[in-house]
């Protein structure tokens, strides 16, 4: 078949959307069959239970986003060059588009992907349309990678950030359809086990939810700056979900917030500042993929967190019966929801990772595991962070204090009432939902008493300044 008749595989991965698309764009403007395509691969496999149960959902809603622009998604499960390889056999196909991943394994399963089908007279094209800005366009002056955030933010408030494509109303359709699996069949919520059911009542999957989510944002944006923090509060964006799995583009939630602040709306700086963030941890995964596996900052390989996964405090945090509220109500919340305030992740990350001295990759893996808005970027980041080993200015022994965070973050304690049962005489449903839809397994029951804090306070922080003390002693 001639290069100007054969069909596009258009690989889609994180990218769950019609708009703010470049390589779906690219491809539609070829005017040639355009065949979409998801492979289940090793590295999708990978994910824990919620981010792999949540990409179900998203693909189930995008399934239908296709059908109703006369396509179709096709579904392959396996080894993601082979399937390219099996698809392009049976459709004659000349090119492969994907928009880019950043992190170490995606970027080796491309470079291969790339370089064999190259070779085999296929052309393989990878796009930009998961960040504003390519990790290799913004550097310092030196032409050094950054290091730290303010200065990043810096150099990219000047730069223009290209407008978003719009969705395609049609997609022109292959001769013939290549096989695909059934989506029921790959069973992607079987890890979610009864915990999937109760999740499933806070998620609104799919391309339309994110960007009416975004509309609704535009109600509160003027609020953001004072808002987000407080815990209480519907303060943030809740785009996070969609920004991970690609059902929303960065740029169609830039315009977007900055247009809005362009015609007097307040807020929207605040908001785009949180946008650089993400850049920003993906820019560091890029230039420093360790940050995934190892400490951002080598001097603390000999930090001596705890590494035992199983260790009383470790599980005491992990069921969230640690004694301390505001740790306590954000891991719950998570176990209902799927997602956590990002004040609570900061204030339960902090806990253990100085309180507990437990080694913040298994706080990290344990979010990968739990959280449907999972980004591997932004997670290892944000635990770095917290954690004292990753890209925070500030020295380690700025340790959250959770009585304090709690007092200041939710002071008429709606926060905590609303996800701890314990002690209360009519405590709320999302609070007694905690009780079922952790595994049964932790033997959790809404009668029982609130547990006495495995650390206190003073004695967890006393415990960590010693350490970081006897560290710089080094």
């Amino acid at each position: 078949m001639a290069q100007g008749q054969s069909p596009i595989i258009l690989w889609f991965r994180r990218d769950l959307r019609l708009s703010d698309h470049p390589a779906l764009t690219a491809a539609v403007e070829t005017g040639r069959p355009i065949i979409p395509v998801f492979i289940l691969d090793d590295l999708a496999q990978q994910m824990g239970a919620a981010p792999v149960w949540r990409l179900g959902l998203g693909l189930e809603v995008f399934e239908r986003s296709l059908s109703q622009i006369g396509s179709r998604l096709i579904l392959r499960r396996g080894n993601a060059l082979g399937q390219l390889q099996q698809l392009i056999s049976e459709t004659g196909a000349k090119s492969v588009y994907w928009s880019r991943a950043y992190d170490p394994e995606a970027i080796e399963r491309d470079t291969l992907v790339k370089s064999t089908l190259g070779t085999q007279d296929v052309r393989a094209k990878s796009f930009a349309g998961h960040l504003l800005f390519e990790p290799w366009t913004v550097a310092t002056k030196a032409g050094q990678p950054f290091r730290v955030f303010t200065p990043r933010w810096r150099a990219v408030q000047g730069q223009e950030v290209s407008v978003a494509d719009a969705p395609p109303t049609r997609l022109p359709a292959p001769t013939h359809w290549p096989v695909s699996d059934d989506l029921e069949i790959w069973n992607l919520g079987a890890a979610m086990n009864r915990g999937g059911r109760f999740v499933r009542r806070y998620v609104k999957p799919g391309e339309k939810a994110a960007l009416d989510h975004l509309d609704g944002f535009l109600d509160r944006v003027s609020r953001y700056s004072n808002d987000r923090d407080s815990l209480g509060l519907d303060g943030t964006s809740n785009l996070s979900e969609y920004l991970s799995l690609g059902e929303i583009g960065p740029r169609t939630a830039w315009h977007t917030v900055q247009r809005a602040g362009m015609m007097g709306v307040s807020g929207t700086e605040a908001f785009l500042r949180q946008l650089v963030w993400r850049e920003f941890a993906y820019h560091l995964m890029f230039h420093t993929p360790r940050l995934l596996t190892g400490n951002w900052k080598p001097e603390w390989d000999g930090f001596p967190w705890t590494t035992d996964p199983d260790h009383p405090d470790v599980v005491a945090w992990r069921q969230a019966r640690t004694g301390i509220p505001v740790v306590d109500a954000g891991l719950r919340q998570m176990y209902v929801t799927g997602r956590m305030h990002n004040r609570a992740r900061m204030i339960v990350a902090s806990y253990l990772t100085k309180h507990l001295m437990t080694h913040w990759g298994i706080g990290m893996d344990w979010f990968a595991d739990c959280l449907i808005d999972w980004d591997p970027a932004a997670n290892a980041m944000g635990w770095q962070w917290v954690a004292g080993s990753g890209p925070d200015a500030s020295p380690f022994f700025r340790i959250f204090n959770p009585q304090t965070q709690q007092d200041r973050f939710d002071p008429d304690g709606a926060y905590v009432r609303r996800w701890i049962a314990e002690n209360q005489t009519e405590p709320s449903d999302t609070a007694l939902a905690y009780f079922d839809a952790v595994p049964r397994s932790w033997g959790m029951r809404p009668d029982a008493k609130y547990p006495k804090p495995v650390v206190a306070l003073s004695d967890g922080r006393r415990r960590a300044l010693a350490a970081y003390e006897c560290r710089k002693s080094q």
